[in-house]
């Protein structure tokens, strides 16, 4: 429903699509930037842009629509809003990782010198050369299982007369894996955190929505605020024009001896009044410029705060003599707020959150299995008469190659299976987890009932200032008509000689305080509509914004 009959065309909010962020992967060069490169901590601020496009003539000319473009563009607090999305995108991200790969490589090279104490030790001061190298990699599957391949190659050389292979070189080659059974048995229960995440990121952009629409609103207001102030300044000049001929009028009479010098003196001081409110009324108008030019970011730029600003709406709004209908509004706000969504999906992180902290209150039981090759190799030493004078037959060179070529003929195979169960006898602190996420779920939904009864309220108030607003400017238009009618009565009087100049200066008061009454009630209606279409959730559609990614 339109309830404004001002068009602003298509206004983007660029907040990046609702997608999962991408880390970068082993080997790419983007792997050794990201953890390998040094962060720039410095943050560089742009400059405020567009405002070439509006300049006319020396003027900063704006229309509401161009207002509120270069609001979106420059509006610091809007800026500081659309960065809140990437912490709860950074969280998706944080979550993923709980299925990222990980390798690991080890080196351990070990030499020891000991004394012996048996004949079979085979040497009486005995040198052992112990080198082992490990690679393994492990990954969690979104089903709960972990995986991992290892591969270890191992180098023993020693003095030992008795050894057979010296060196002897090992090569074993693992593949484990472990799945749980009762909790987290199932993919959607793995990925419960992901979900969590991405409903924060949902609610954090309805939040976001919301925060958008209440600063649009403050920034419309402070350009109607802008139009009210010039408007009365505009009023209280022509005041200071008609008081300014009365004055001459009542000089021109006192010189022709028609006035009593002791009348002069109430016409002079109706005039000195009217020029301090002239005055006031400018440095309220350059005050109201500075919080316009603050809210489009024209006073980040010396060159553009300095230019005058001409704002081209009109002060008289188009009147919707159709009356509102109250409960198809609170229908609509309850369809369209932000806030009320945001609180909606909370209630869908709460049920996540529930079904997380039952999940954590089953026993852990897990299956286990490893499978399991080896490989050995080495320069073979052939002896005989071992235990008596111990002789070397025969040596047959050897390698590490030899160890990898038994090892993946797979003829010396290891199999293990196994059930490994946690049962805690009594969690408690399982049981209070689950507890505290019942209770936040049901006060979450009171505080969403509490929500929909606060925006029905809203609604409601937000009709009756409307109404009101609107009865208000007619009546200031009939109020106008009828002062304007008796001031140039009673100037016809006085012209005449029926009346005094007391009673026209009275008359041009109640014409200016009619003419400001008036601009007050059109702006308070202009503002009446404004807070409607923001309590209804329809501000950001009507003044044709579109939020991207939300």
């Amino acid at each position: 429903m339109r309830l404004e009959g001002v068009f602003l065309g298509l206004l983007l909010v660029s907040i990046l699509p609702a997608q999962n962020p991408v880390a970068p992967v082993f080997p790419t060069p983007s792997y050794f930037r990201e953890h390998f490169v040094t962060p720039k901590a410095r943050v560089e601020l742009q400059p405020p842009v567009r405002f070439e496009d509006f300049i006319v003539n020396g003027t900063l000319e704006l229309s509401l629509r161009n207002y509120l473009e270069l609001v979106l563009a420059n509006n610091t607090e809007i800026q500081i809003q659309r960065l809140t999305l990437e912490t709860p995108r950074n969280a998706i991200l944080r979550a993923l990782g709980s299925f990222d790969p990980s390798l690991s490589a080890s080196f351990n090279s070990t030499r020891t010198r000991s004394p012996t104490t048996s004949v079979l030790q085979g040497a009486n001061l005995l040198s052992q050369l112990n080198q082992v190298a490990d690679f393994r990699y492990t990954q969690r599957l979104e089903t709960g299982t972990i995986f991992n391949v290892g591969f270890s190659g191992t180098k023993n050389a020693s003095n030992d007369q008795f050894s057979t292979f010296n060196p002897a070189l090992n090569a074993t080659l693992t593949f484990g894996f472990s799945q749980p059974l009762l909790r987290d048995r199932s993919p959607s229960l793995v990925r419960l955190p992901i979900m969590v995440a991405r409903s924060q990121l949902r609610r954090s952009e309805y939040e976001l929505r919301d925060q958008l629409m209440r600063l649009i609103e403050q920034a419309e207001l402070a350009y109607w605020a802008v139009i009210e102030s010039r408007e009365r300044l505009r009023v209280q000049e022509e005041f200071l024009k008609l008081r300014e001929a009365a004055l001459k009028r009542s000089q021109r009479e006192l010189e022709l001896g028609a006035l009593s010098p002791l009348e002069i003196y109430r016409p002079q001081q109706e005039y000195a009044t009217a020029e301090i409110q002239v005055t006031q009324f400018r440095y309220q108008l350059a005050q109201r410029e500075d919080a316009l030019r603050r809210q489009m970011g024209a006073d980040l730029d010396p060159q553009i705060r300095r230019l005058p600003i001409v704002l081209t709406e009109t002060v008289s709004p188009l009147l919707d003599t159709q009356p509102l209908d109250r409960e198809t509004l609170v229908e609509l706000a309850l369809a369209n707020r932000p806030d009320l969504k945001a609180q909606l999906q909370t209630l869908d992180i709460d049920d996540l959150n529930i079904r997380s902290a039952a999940n954590r209150l089953k026993p852990d039981l897990r299956l286990t299995g490893e499978y399991s090759a080896r490989g050995r190799g080495g320069w073979f030493y052939e002896r005989a008469n071992v235990f008596g004078q111990s002789q070397i037959v025969r040596t047959v060179p050897g390698g590490f190659r030899d160890a990898l070529d038994q090892l993946f003929s797979f003829g010396l195979p290891t199999y293990r299976f196994g059930l490994t169960l946690t049962l805690p006898l009594r969690d408690r602190a399982a049981q209070a987890d689950l507890a505290d996420a019942l209770v936040r779920k049901k006060m979450d939904a009171l505080r969403a009932r509490s929500l929909e009864q606060q925006i029905r309220l809203e609604v409601l108030n937000a009709i009756s200032q409307v109404e009101s607003a609107k009865a208000g400017v007619q009546q200031a238009r009939v109020a106008l008509e009828f002062a304007q009618k008796d001031f140039e009565a009673e100037q016809k009087r006085y012209d005449l000689g029926v009346s005094i100049l007391y009673f026209v200066l009275e008359a041009q008061t109640r014409l200016t305080n009619a003419q400001a009454t008036l601009v007050t009630q059109t702006i308070a209606y202009r503002r009446a509509l404004l807070n409607l279409l923001r309590v209804t959730g329809q501000l950001l559609d009507e003044r044709g914004i579109v939020v991207n990614g939300s």
